[in-house]
């Protein structure tokens, strides 16, 4: 005659076979299941962008004497347009790419930009792999995110880690504010700059930029939005022609109750960080504190679309901003005159 089993739970509570099962699972095993599954996307983040990878080796003549110079970048393009950074290539008069599979090629500089530290270079070679890019407007703080590149001339090395931080910004190399940067703690170093920073599906989020020594774990990154923009200005133009306010902004979301009253079509504002002495910001009695919502009666629902406003065809010209001040009171619109960044003064 066969035995009834009662199957009992840990809390004394009566349950069926599948339950049980649950209840007693082995934690280890859960733990090393959830590793697998960390190192599994790392793994295909890596996989999946590697091929596009580039080493980018550079030769100076400063007072001079000769020098030389590394970093990264990644193709984006069939046609062999590759992204990195400014200060990698900037004032080199030689260009060399290295790809994956050992073949080095020669580059043709297309154009930089040291306001956002990106720059363009063009290989002519066959059987391109381009990265894809992702949408750096969709992250969330605590996302999984890869970085590759050429640290310290080893080549192809790759580090993970989180998105630490997101809306930071970085004075660029001349001394204009890079706004909406990405802060992780993936490590990077020197020969990292340019090199791609991907999502779990190995899309391009960003382009690393740079690390703050002594600091660990302070590692930051372009939005890959703002160099889709800055890239197809540089592949048209060689250059970006910018005009300039005076302001260093954040993106934030605005309240509700905000965006209901005065019906706004997006949710998200820039809030003025500083205001330079002597800007056109500051001479159209711009204040530190107040929300850019609108640009010559244009939507500004992020840094990104502001930057993207102050282009070189906006110089000498009136420009009405639309504000919010404490407590979501919307000014009448403020009238700035728009200069270009090349000013004298601006040197």
């Amino acid at each position: 005659m066969d035995k009834q089993v009662e199957i009992v739970s840990l809390n004394g509570a009566q349950t069926g076979p599948d339950e049980s099962y649950r209840v007693q699972r082995d934690p280890l095993t859960t733990e090393t299941e959830a590793l697998d599954a960390y190192s599994q996307a790392v793994i295909h983040a890596a996989e999946t962008v590697g091929p596009s990878v580039v080493c980018i080796e550079v030769e100076t003549v400063e007072r001079g004497r000769q020098g030389h110079g590394s970093g990264s970048g990644f193709i984006f393009t069939p046609d062999g347009y590759i992204l990195t950074n400014s200060h990698v290539i900037h004032g080199a008069r030689r260009v060399h790419v290295t790809l994956t599979d050992g073949r080095r090629v020669s580059a043709d500089r297309i154009g930089d930009d040291p306001a956002t530290d990106l720059a363009v270079v063009r290989i002519d070679a066959p059987d391109l792999q381009p990265a894809r890019l992702g949408e750096s407007s969709k992250l969330r703080v605590g996302q999984l995110v890869v970085a590759i590149g050429n640290p310290y001339g080893f080549q192809w090395t790759v580090t993970a880690g989180v998105i630490s931080a997101l809306g930071r910004s970085l004075r660029g190399i001349g001394g204009r504010m890079i706004d909406n940067i990405i802060q992780t703690d993936a490590a990077l170093n020197p020969g990292n700059s340019g090199g791609p920073l991907v999502n779990s599906r190995g899309e391009v989020i960003g382009v690393n930029t740079a690390t703050i020594l002594p600091a660990q774990g302070l590692c930051f990154a372009i939005a890959i939005d703002t160099a889709k923009w800055v890239a197809a200005k540089l592949i048209q133009e060689g250059r970006v022609r910018r005009s300039y306010i005076g302001v260093a902004g954040l993106t934030v979301e605005l309240p509700r109750v905000v965006v209901r009253q005065l019906e706004l079509a997006h949710h998200h504002g820039v809030l003025v960080q500083a205001v330079e002495p002597g800007s056109p910001a500051e001479r159209a009695g711009l204040r530190v504190g107040d929300v850019i919502i609108g640009f010559d009666e244009k939507p500004i629902g992020c840094a990104d679309d502001l930057l993207r406003q102050l282009t070189g065809e906006r110089i000498g010209k009136e420009i009405p901003l639309r504000i919010l001040r404490r407590q979501g009171r919307l000014l009448e619109p403020l009238t700035l005159t728009v200069v270009p960044v090349e000013l004298p003064e601006r040197r």
